[in-house]
């Protein structure tokens, strides 16, 4: 199984997610997007670990089964798709999240998140887990 993890479950994995955990490990490929990336930063900065926060990214993203995948013109057209298609829809979510799903979309991912925003998207496959405290 090829995954794009979203942040919500990059933070529920790193928490201790028993689930997130066995399906991340079970992944063969792990993928990240710079939008996720941009948002962990964010986080970690208003956070009060920073430090321990990066290292731990740091070493997620050091996995060989781990890799961060570029956001391209071809990108942008499947986020104008989605992004249609939910405003259409009625069901608008979360720009970053239009960009996530836009990148799973392109490279045939499928997302791992524990927000049900991805469920609003067709194009994509998402595993929506509960939230982990």
């Amino acid at each position: 199984m090829r995954v794009l993890v979203d942040t919500s479950a990059y933070s529920a994995f790193m928490r201790g997610h028993p689930e997130l955990k066995l399906a991340l490990q079970g992944a063969e490929e792990i993928y990240l997007s710079p939008i996720v990336l941009g948002e962990l930063q964010a986080g970690f900065r208003r956070g009060k670990h920073r430090a321990r926060n990066e290292k731990g990214l740091d070493e997620f993203l050091d996995s060989p089964r781990v890799e961060l995948i570029p956001i391209l013109d071809s990108t942008a057209v499947r986020y104008a798709e989605i992004l249609t298609y939910l405003g259409g829809a009625g069901n608008p979510i979360p720009t970053n999240h239009v960009w996530i799903a836009a990148s799973a979309m392109e490279h045939g991912l499928r997302v791992v998140t524990t927000d049900k925003h991805f469920q609003e998207v067709p194009q994509i496959l998402a595993d929506c887990w509960e939230p982990w405290p």
